[in-house]
């Protein structure tokens, strides 16, 4: 099982010396998975420990003055790390103490006192500590005064351009799932614990499983075709799905994910759900009144089920049996 650990002070973490991949990882795309796994076979290689390092809240997002999205949860991510072999993940919060500490002071007391590293990886475009100062060469040249090495992982490449989180996160935006579930190397997930709802979705005829994403920025908005993995399943119960902040009824000021799932009966309170986005349906919007927006809500549902390869018609077969 990973460990966890989340300050820069503390004992020495490997012992024995390490194997450090640092970065963000938002999405833990193609580019990070090759990365992470260069790490795993090297720490075998040396017979020592592989390490990630990674950031919490995004330094990315603690610097702006906007809302930043992502692509995965800190849970997800974690989850990632351990799926890539990585035995203890050192995840530093990202705060203003942290933004203060030198270059110099970040390779001392992360990757030397606190790892023991042996072989530090990162991206090309690394950089760290107090405004930024540190480089790929500054690792380098400290690594060999200091007794480990620096490497910089080479970019994957798909169709000729760099696989990054902002490719992702711009494809997603625009509602093109096919074309970032290669760059993601799996279809893009947003997961979470079904909570209670004012079980409006019930009242209109499509009972909701309601996500709150809470804090999480997502770089996708409207209603979808997904397909939903309950528990540790695989995605594959067809669904229809919106996501925002419902401006017909006024009532939530977070994103909030809504899931109907087509032909499903049982309780999912409190449980872990996947959801799989397939296609963009159409933006989100405010309509005159409930019922034009359950109008709207089977013509969505209908057009889902198209798009899932089920029997459109049966939207108004169970809604004129209900």
């Amino acid at each position: 099982m990973m460990k966890l650990s989340r300050d820069v002070a503390g004992p020495c973490l490997a012992p024995g010396g390490s194997v450090v991949a640092v970065g963000a990882f938002d999405g833990l795309h193609r580019g990070h998975q090759a990365l992470l796994s260069e790490v795993r076979q090297r720490a075998q290689a040396l017979g020592c420990t592989p390490i990630v390092v990674s950031f919490e809240p995004l330094p990315r997002a603690y610097f702006s003055k906007e809302p930043v999205p992502r692509l995965s949860s800190v849970r997800e991510k974690l989850l990632g790390f351990a799926a890539a072999g990585m035995e203890h993940t050192l995840l530093l919060r990202f705060n203003q103490a942290l933004t203060a500490m030198s270059a110099e002071d970040f390779v001392q007391r992360v990757l030397i006192d606190r790892l023991k590293v042996r072989e530090v990886w990162v991206g090309g475009d690394f950089r760290f500590g107090h405004k930024r100062a540190g480089d790929v060469a500054m690792l380098e040249r400290i690594g060999k005064e200091r007794g480990f090495v620096a490497h910089t992982m080479p970019a994957v490449l798909l169709d000729g351009e760099r696989v990054s989180a902002s490719r992702v996160r711009a494809l997603l935006a625009a509602g093109n799932f096919g074309a970032a579930t290669p760059l993601l190397g799996r279809p893009f997930v947003i997961e979470g614990k079904v909570e209670y709802g004012n079980r409006l979705g019930r009242e209109l005829g499509f009972p909701t499983a309601n996500i709150h994403l809470r804090d999480r920025v997502t770089p996708v908005h409207g209603i979808f075709a997904v397909r939903v993995g309950l528990g540790e399943g695989e995605c594959s119960w067809p669904a229809v799905a919106s996501l925002g902040t419902r401006p017909t009824v006024n009532e939530v000021a977070e994103p909030l994910l809504e899931v109907h799932l087509f032909d499903f009966e049982g309780d999912l309170y409190g449980q872990r759900m996947a959801v799989e986005l397939v296609a963009k349906l159409r933006d989100e919007m405010k309509f005159d009144g409930l019922d034009a927006l359950k109008e709207q809500m089977r013509h969505d549902a209908r057009s889902a089920r198209e798009i899932l390869g089920m029997n459109p018609a049966l939207i108004d077969a169970n809604q004129a049996a209900s």
